[in-house]
């Protein structure tokens, strides 16, 4: 499996905002708030519980999801994620956490490629919807697992899937720009599901596979009137209703991390 190139990213154990990964493995150097300091990340530290596991309760009550059966552990195994977009006042990096339905982390993401031009961009206005996105997804040992792509875009998104080793696994496609969205799960050149939008504004979605059969849904949580008009945050619970194989796996889990960048980097909630 590929691994990725030395950088600052969320640090898994969920003490500092960031951790530097070497290439290979997590070091100690960690930063919070722009200041750097050393903390050693013992074994025995991983998986870690959710900073507020009582917030996550209360998202996967709000999102009205049948609780499932404990899973796997990963992103790839669980009935239930709980997607929590990093608070910011001004959005400059997508960043996520990803837990499972008892608030153990599973996952972080981040968008990785950024230029320091973009950044500048995203601090001066919008226009960075029309900019390419890439994120990265890595497991709690520093792994990457997933890697999404969404190309530079005019009205509607498309959504690059890629397993690292094994290439591109397929494409989320939006169908229309008006109404309510929909985004066709692809698998090269076959459609092997469906995402459908429930209401105009973009929060709900459900998704389907080739049959039509309903496989899972995505809820958006309400983070509080403040941090909904004030800050970046967007928290999403995902219920998958049954074990799925790939490509159509990965297409549902890149569904859920990557909602809010296909649609949501534009006006906020109002796609």
């Amino acid at each position: 499996m590929a691994e990725a190139e030395p950088g600052w990213f969320p640090d898994p154990t969920g003490t500092f905002e960031h951790r530097w990964w070497d290439g290979q493995k997590w070091t100690d150097n960690v930063a919070s708030k722009g200041e750097q300091s050393v903390s050693p990340m013992s074994a025995g530290s991983l998986p870690v519980q959710a900073s507020s596991p009582k917030q996550l309760d209360k998202q996967a009550q709000q999102a009205g999801l049948a609780p499932g059966p404990a899973g796997g552990g990963t992103i790839f195994s669980e009935p239930i994620l709980v997607v929590n977009q990093k608070v910011k006042l001004i959005e400059v990096t997508n960043q996520y956490s990803v837990y499972d339905q008892a608030g153990t982390q599973l996952a972080s993401v981040s968008e990785i490629g950024q230029s320091a031009l973009k950044k500048v961009v995203r601090l001066l206005g919008e226009y960075d919807q029309y900019f390419t996105h890439r994120l990265e997804v890595r497991d709690l040992s520093g792994v990457p697992v997933l890697h999404v792509t969404r190309p530079a875009k005019l009205l509607k998104s498309k959504v690059i899937v890629e397993k690292p080793g094994v290439g591109e696994v397929g494409r989320l496609v939006q169908q229309n720009a008006i109404g309510k969205i929909r985004f066709a799960l692809m698998a090269g050149t076959e459609q092997v599901g469906e995402m459908r939008a429930e209401n105009w504004r973009a929060w709900d979605f459900a998704i389907v596979d080739a049959s039509g059969a309903e496989i899972a849904r995505i809820k958006k949580t309400f983070e509080g009137i403040a941090k909904t008009l004030f800050t970046t945050a967007d928290n999403y619970v995902v219920r998958i209703h049954r074990q799925l194989e790939d490509p159509l796996l990965s297409l549902v889990v890149a569904s859920a991390l990557t909602v809010d960048t296909a649609l949501k980097q534009d006006s906020r909630g109002l796609n």
